[in-house]
C-alpha cells in the first residue's frame, strides 16, 4: 500500500504540472452544481417505488449490445414503433410525487428521467449525426414536473450532481454519444441502484474510451477533465479508476508516468441498421 501511495502522490505531481491548465479550461465548459431548493425535499421513511416496466421495455426492446462493449440505440426503428410507448412512460413520470419518495426512490427517478428525455429528443430530431446538431439540446426544457419546466441541465446540474454528490452518477446518465458512458439495457430501480452504478463504473473505466493506456501515459474520457472536482480533483480522480479498475488494468495505472490527454466521441450512439 505504501508503495502505491507513493506512486501516486508522484503520478499527481506530474500531471498536475502537465495537465492541470486543460482540466481547469475543461471545467469551465460545463455547469456548475447548484442545488435546486425544491428538489431536495425527500422523505425518507418512504416505502414508495416507481414503476419503471415501460421503460424496462423500451430499453430491451430498442438497446443493442455491441461486440465493442457500447451499447447503441436503434433510434430509426424506435422513431416508428417506440414513441408512443416512450411518450407515455414520460407522461407517467409526470404524474409520480417526487418529493414523497425516499432518497434512493429519488436518485433512481431522475437517472431514468434523464435517459428517458435524451432518447426522446433524439427520437424527435433523427437522423442526426451527433446530439450536438440539436440545437441547445441540453437546455431546452423538456418536460413540466410539479409546476417546473426542466432541462437535461437543471436535472445533472442542480438536482443529481449537488443533492446526490455521487461521481457514478456521470456513468448512470447517457448523452447519447460514443464516448458516453453506456446506456443501461435496463431501467435504474431503487432496489438495484447501488449494483447497477458500480457495474456502469466498472464498466466505462474498464472501457478504452473510459480509460487507455498507450507507452504508459494514461488516455482518460473528458469525463474526469470536465468534471474533475465530483472525483475529488487529480487525487480524487486515481483513487477513483483504481477503485473500480480490474485488476490487469490496475496494474496497468501503477505502471502509468502520466496523463497524455483526454478524448471524447461525439458521434451519436446509434446502430449500425440506422447509419
Amino acid at each position: 500500500m505504501s508503495g502505491f501511495k507513493s506512486w501516486r502522490l508522484a503520478f499527481v505531481s506530474v500531471s498536475l504540472l502537465t495537465l492541470s491548465g486543460f482540466s481547469l479550461f475543461d471545467s469551465f465548459l460545463v455547469p456548475s452544481p447548484r442545488p435546486w431548493e425544491k428538489w431536495q425535499i425527500h422523505n425518507s421513511a418512504s416505502l414508495i417505488t416507481v414503476d419503471h416496466t415501460a421503460w424496462d421495455n423500451f430499453l430491451v426492446r430498442y438497446v443493442v449490445i455491441g461486440d465493442d462493449g457500447i451499447n447503441r440505440v436503434a433510434y430509426a426503428r424506435a422513431k416508428k414503433s417506440g414513441k408512443t410507448a416512450l411518450h407515455s412512460y414520460l407522461q407517467a413520470l409526470r404524474r409520480v410525487h417526487i418529493l414523497n419518495l425516499n432518497r434512493t426512490e429519488q436518485k433512481a427517478f431522475w437517472i431514468n428521467l434523464y435517459n428517458a428525455l435524451t432518447v426522446a429528443m433524439v427520437i424527435e430530431f433523427y437522423p442526426i449525426l451527433s446530439i450536438r446538431d440539436i440545437n441547445r439540446a441540453w437546455d431546452r426544457k423538456l418536460i413540466r414536473l410539479q409546476g417546473e419546466m426542466l432541462s437535461l441541465n437543471d436535472i445533472e446540474h442542480r438536482i443529481l450532481r449537488p443533492i446526490w454528490r455521487d461521481p457514478r452518477i456521470h456513468y448512470s446518465i447517457n448523452c447519447a454519444a460514443l464516448g458516453c458512458p453506456n446506456i443501461a439495457q435496463q431501467a435504474y430501480t431503487g432496489r438495484d441502484l447501488e449494483v447497477m452504478l458500480v457495474r456502469a463504473a466498472r464498466d466505462y473505466i474498464n472501457h478504452p474510451r473510459g480509460v487507455s493506456i498507450k507507452e504508459n501515459n494514461l488516455i482518460l474520457s473528458k469525463i474526469f477533465s470536465w468534471y474533475a472536482d465530483d472525483f475529488g480533483g487529480q487525487i480524487g480522480i486515481l483513487d477513483h479508476l483504481t477503485r473500480y479498475s480490474s485488476s490487469v488494468l490496475e496494474t496497468r495505472l501503477l505502471l502509468s508516468e502520466d496523463i497524455a490527454d483526454y478524448v471524447y466521441n461525439w458521434k451519436l450512439n446509434d446502430t449500425i441498421e440506422g447509419r
